[in-house]
């Protein structure tokens, strides 16, 4: 049930306030305000302005308080949660680049009984994804990069882990993300995507989550028959090189429309900082 704020008065009637629009126009003010004193940098009023935006949400939904709890996105549930997915009932996710196991988290909290494979290289990362889905049923992880070979691989460990790739990173990133300059070159463990899904019990509909920056295509190449059977794919697409040799949207947008797939919109868009335009989206594709 959502939350409302009650204001009493002597003078009036009792009113009941919906608080995600009264957020909605906190929202407004600070931001028109933060520009009447001179702030201009709008990327900071606009994000100050949505933690009330935020703050409003949880409290309109008091489940969502858990999934904080264990460090899932916020923004994340509330973009994929609506009935375009949440209707197909999906059973099994793959999460690509699972990293710290924020988005496995959400998944959880939106499809209760799904069954949840995590892929992480990163050594330290791998450590926070056991650590985040300790105790939590029908999730496993797996310390592993995949694509379209089984071995080990070189593998650039950022010192902003998030940015880390099989890749090695472009000029533009680097001038655009200053804090991604420095890395370490490992060795990690990489498997075929449909070797390993061989191994695993997966029920349709299955989804798939792919962030591995610009390594997709070497996914998708070596899991093409976990593609076929898949429902929905989140996939991470880059309109501007940040790592050498990575596909762009375009490639990936013909190769998963001739898979079958639709090309659904974008959610999550990461901007250049200077010049505002867009590096990269999380795209959505679901069966046709």
């Amino acid at each position: 049930m959502a939350h409302n704020m009650i204001i009493t008065d002597a003078r009036y009637e009792t009113c009941v306030i919906p608080l995600k629009p009264l957020f909605n126009v906190l929202y407004f003010c600070i931001v028109n305000g933060m520009f009447r004193a001179g702030v201009q940098n709008v990327g900071f009023a606009s994000k100050i302005a949505s933690r009330f935006v935020g703050v409003a949400y949880l409290l309109e939904n008091p489940r969502l308080i858990a999934l904080r709890r264990h460090g899932g996105i916020l923004g994340t549930f509330r973009a994929l949660n609506h009935p375009w997915l949440t209707s197909r009932k999906i059973a099994t996710v793959l999460d690509i680049g699972s990293h710290s196991g924020l988005f496995a988290i959400v998944m959880r909290r939106l499809f209760s009984k799904a069954q949840i494979y995590c892929f992480e290289p990163q050594p330290d990362c791998f450590k926070q994804l056991e650590a985040r889905i300790a105790g939590l049923t029908k999730i496993a992880a797996f310390n592993t990069a995949l694509g379209e070979t089984n071995g080990l691989v070189s593998f650039q460990q950022n010192a902003f882990s998030p940015s880390s790739s099989i890749l090695p990173m472009t000029e533009l990133h680097k001038t655009a993300f200053p804090q991604t300059k420095d890395a370490q070159t490992v060795q990690v463990k990489i498997q075929r995507l449909d070797d390993i899904a061989k191994t695993l019990e997966m029920t349709q509909p299955l989804m798939l989550k792919i962030d591995v920056q610009g390594f997709e295509d070497r996914i998708l190449r070596g899991g093409e028959q976990t593609v076929a059977r898949a429902d929905v794919i989140l996939i991470e697409t880059s309109l501007e090189k940040l790592y050498e040799g990575q596909p762009l949207f375009d490639e990936i947008y013909n190769y998963l429309v001739k898979c079958g797939f639709t090309y659904a919109g974008s959610f999550d868009q990461l901007h250049h900082p200077q010049s505002g335009v867009i590096l990269q989206q999380d795209s959505i594709f679901v069966r046709r």
